[in-house]
């Protein structure tokens, strides 16, 4: 299998411009060499000046509205792609961020990447707004499909910072964030939809540290339709999977966890390659 392309996908964690977390940032992005990129939590425009200056080889799409935290995408200047604004993600709800739709052609095939920011919060409203989204992103699909040709025709991936943490609810009626991605991952595998969701060379993505209160929590995913091939990575347990956690997830002390977490973000870096 040959690479078609690389994918990063990143919640930096309410990135502002201060400008030695900056320069770090920008430094580790780049570092991991994606052909596109989506970047999550980006407040203001001072960001994007900062990423065309230090990274100009590529092309960059925000997006805009009234929320406060945008998604800011990146695609190498040697890739045709072109981006759309997907303002449906917002269920309705003015503060939500839009989804991005990057759609790369290589080979006169079109390869659909859909990066989204869900609800966050283990309320019913929380919960409720993302199930609402999720299932407009794997029904998306169908759109896809439609202009592929027909049912399963399209390559399509929907990644990013899915808050998956599940519902607190009296009585003992809690949802644990497991059986929340159960019922999505018995979603993607519908014949209507034909998705699933990619393995991780580590489970948890989001971590406050030692300090805090809050365990590691797996909130970061990648789904794609079932006729897409990736390249392996290797587990510590040296089974494969197909996304590659980079940051605190890879250090092996509770020192070094909380450095990188204090230097960079909450969240660590998802990494994939599509091959043919």
């Amino acid at each position: 299998m040959a690479k078609l392309f690389s994918v990063a996908s990143w919640n930096v964690e309410h990135f502002a411009l201060d400008p030695g977390r900056v320069k770090r940032v920008i430094a580790f992005l780049d570092a991991q060499r994606p052909d596109v990129f989506g970047l999550f939590e980006v407040e203001g425009a001072t960001i994007f000046n900062e990423l065309v200056a230090k990274m100009p080889d590529y092309t960059f799409q925000i997006t805009e509205g009234p929320q406060t935290q945008e998604i800011l995408v990146g695609v190498r200047r040697t890739l045709t792609a072109f981006i759309t604004q997907k303002i449906e993600f917002k269920s309705g709800t003015t503060h939500m961020r839009p989804g991005q739709l990057v759609t790369v052609v290589r080979d006169g095939l079109n390869y659909g990447l859909l990066f989204l920011h869900l609800s966050s919060g283990n309320d019913p409203r929380g919960m409720g707004l993302r199930d609402d989204m999720l299932e407009r992103a794997f029904d998306f699909r169908t759109t896809l499909d439609k202009a592929e040709g027909g049912p399963g025709k399209s390559r399509y991936v929907f990644l990013g910072d899915l808050n998956t943490m599940g519902m607190k609810y009296p009585f003992d009626r809690n949802i644990d964030s497991t059986l929340e991605l159960a019922k999505w991952d018995k979603y993607a595998a519908k014949a209507k939809v034909g998705m699933r969701r990619l393995a991780k060379t580590h489970e948890a993505t989001w971590y406050n540290g030692s300090k805090s209160s809050l365990p590691p929590s797996n909130l970061d995913h990648v789904y794609a339709s079932t006729n897409l091939r990736f390249k392996a990575f290797k587990r510590a347990d040296g089974t494969d999977a197909n996304v590659s956690v980079r940051g605190w997830a890879q250090e092996t002390t509770a020192a070094a966890k909380d450095k990188w977490i204090g230097s960079y973000s909450d969240h660590s870096l998802l990494y994939f390659e599509v091959h043919d």
